[in-house]
């Protein structure tokens, strides 16, 4: 996203979070979903890391067909924080006055955080809400046999869950050489121009944020006895 941007707009400071402890984030999954579940999603993420090696060459060609880029963030432009939540996040934002605040794969962001400036808070969401809020939502889609709503989201950021007022979305194609691994790629591919878009807006003061509507769900990690039966069965990889 990163790279996506850099060339569109002034970037004026990039905020990088510390990962949550994975043992922490067990003991939540565990105590929200029960511990066979949560068992069932650690299997499928070792396998899914497999699954991203096993899928290198496809993905490079999807980077070389998008023309994304993935080199790394320049060192000097990072400022990394134990939590996007921290004091020294809102002094930033604060210092910086942003026309906007681009939001890329971090926790949930609390309230003191997104009432610190009067910018709006702007997420990439790696599937079509409210339908399929939390994570993987361009596999759930296909795995609920629901291709319509397989894409992408940008939205303005809230309290919740991927709640937010929704600014753009977009609808992937993906064939059967893609996978759990690949769909990500054609989503960020799909994602980069929106949330390029939606920047502009911001700074020209004509955001026009529409309510998510409709069936709203939160998905987590396909556990792997899922993952197995959706593939055999159904050919969703």
């Amino acid at each position: 996203m990163y790279n996506g941007l850099r060339d569109s707009c002034d970037i004026a400071a990039v905020v990088i979070e510390e990962k949550p402890s994975s043992r922490a984030m067990l003991r939540h999954r565990a105590k929200t979903l029960g511990w066979l579940p949560t068992l069932g999603q650690v299997a499928f993420i070792a396998y899914s890391r497999w699954l991203g090696k096993a899928s290198r060459v496809r993905v490079r060609r999807l980077m070389e067909r998008y023309g994304l880029d993935d080199s790394s963030i320049p060192a000097d432009a990072v400022t990394p924080v134990a939590s996007a939540n921290r004091r020294e996040v809102i002094r930033l934002l604060k210092a910086l006055k942003p026309d906007a605040v681009v939001v890329n794969g971090t926790r949930i962001l609390s309230a003191k955080v997104l009432a610190s400036v009067s910018a709006p808070f702007i997420n990439t969401h790696m599937g079509i809400t409210p339908a399929y809020r939390g994570v993987h939502g361009g596999y759930w889609a296909l795995a609920m046999d629901d291709r319509a709503n397989c894409g992408v989201t940008v939205h303005l950021v809230d309290e919740g869950v991927d709640t937010g007022n929704i600014l753009h979305q977009a609808i992937i194609d993906v064939d059967e050489s893609d996978n759990f691994a690949t769909y990500p790629i054609h989503q960020m591919a799909k994602a980069i121009p929106l949330m390029q878009a939606a920047v502009r807006e911001a700074a020209e003061h004509r955001l026009v944020p529409v309510a998510a509507c409709g069936v709203s769900r939160q998905w987590y990690h396909p556990t792997l006895p899922f993952y197995v039966r959706k593939r055999l069965l159904h050919g969703i990889r």
